[in-house]
């Protein structure tokens, strides 16, 4: 008879009470699963800290699942913690028929820097989800997010509709998913703006996996406060741009520290000095406290689409802001 701390502790998590967390997820897993396979999309979110006592958020990507656990400042020691998530992932087992091993867990504590491109030291699997006809390599365990942000789902879709016969510019682009809606949607050309090279190489498998031309479709490795100054100067032109910047970075590689409250005009300012008449630009980011300067709607036509951008499976409205600035006419 195993007498050691694993059969320990599977006793003690069958004996915590996450019924309200299973019976929450089990609701929302039965009605968004048949929402996504109508809309074509294989990466959803099926809760999203519903219940306070279960700050998690769980996400599906196909065959398995992404789930964050966030950090409230509720104490909690170590081995209580292990027994609680236990029992927790458990239940996200039995709700979703996924077993365990792919199930990835991450913890997501408040960071500044590059927290978000942040490596983890583990390998993961790439694998392949689809998005409302488009198709993306995505890794779960390697970095602490998954190489596509499923709340920009509705404004990618926006931007594939608009591309047709456009110049797309795409800065702070992470692995260039809206390009590849850009490319889908027609656009004739498409600059791809990141700082990491690691980055710039998951976009061009994206590319690649696409179908988009590379020869039309550039990557372009630089700074954006750098590339924006560059092609200002070069007098560069856009017809559709999208920036969603993180909200604070420190990287080593860039010239100024961003934070994206402070520096929002300045890229704002910087990215419509590109935009062409008649052009739009989407800018959004994801600090939950910010503020969009009110000069910025003195000088262009501003209008905050986060109420459509934020897809229907995140209970979580405040997930980004997302804002469409177009030039006065």
């Amino acid at each position: 008879m195993d007498t050691g701390p694993q059969a320990g502790q599977k006793k003690d998590s069958a004996m915590v009470d996450v019924t309200p967390f299973a019976n929450r997820l089990g609701k929302n897993f039965k009605h968004y699963a048949k929402w996504a396979r109508r809309q074509g999309i294989d990466a959803w979110r099926a809760y999203d800290r519903d219940v306070p006592q279960f700050p998690l958020a769980v996400d599906i990507y196909g065959q398995r699942v992404h789930v964050q656990e966030y950090d409230t400042g509720w104490e909690m020691d170590d081995s209580e913690r292990e027994v609680w998530l236990d029992a927790c992932l458990d239940a996200i087992r039995q709700v979703t028929g996924v077993a365990r091993e792919h199930i990835a867990l991450k913890t997501r504590r408040r960071q500044k820097g590059e927290s978000q491109y942040e490596k983890l030291g583990e390998l993961g699997d790439d694998f392949i989800i689809e998005e409302f006809g488009q198709r993306f390599i995505v890794n779960l365990e390697a970095y602490l997010d998954t190489g596509l942000f499923i709340d920009h789902r509705n404004t990618r879709k926006r931007v594939r509709e608009e591309a047709a016969g456009k110049r797309f510019l795409n800065l702070f682009a992470y692995t260039g998913s809206f390009t590849v809606y850009a490319g889908a949607g027609g656009a004739i050309s498409s600059e791809t703006v990141d700082l990491s090279n690691t980055y710039q190489d998951w976009s061009r498998r994206n590319f690649e996996l696409n179908g988009l031309d590379l020869n039309r479709h550039q990557l372009v490795r630089a700074d954006v406060f750098q590339y924006l100054d560059d092609a200002i100067y070069q007098r560069k032109q856009f017809d559709l741009i999208v920036m969603d910047p993180p909200t604070f970075s420190n990287s080593k590689k860039m010239l100024d520290i961003l934070d994206v409250q402070r520096d929002h005009v300045r890229l704002i300012d910087d990215a419509m000095a590109l935009l062409a008449p008649g052009g739009t630009l989407y800018f959004s980011n994801n600090l939950r406290s910010f503020a969009l300067d009110p000069r910025l709607a003195e000088s262009y036509d501003v209008r905050d689409i986060s109420a459509q951008s934020v897809p229907e499976d995140f209970r979580n409205k405040k997930i980004h802001v997302c804002y469409r600035l177009q030039h006065r006419a």
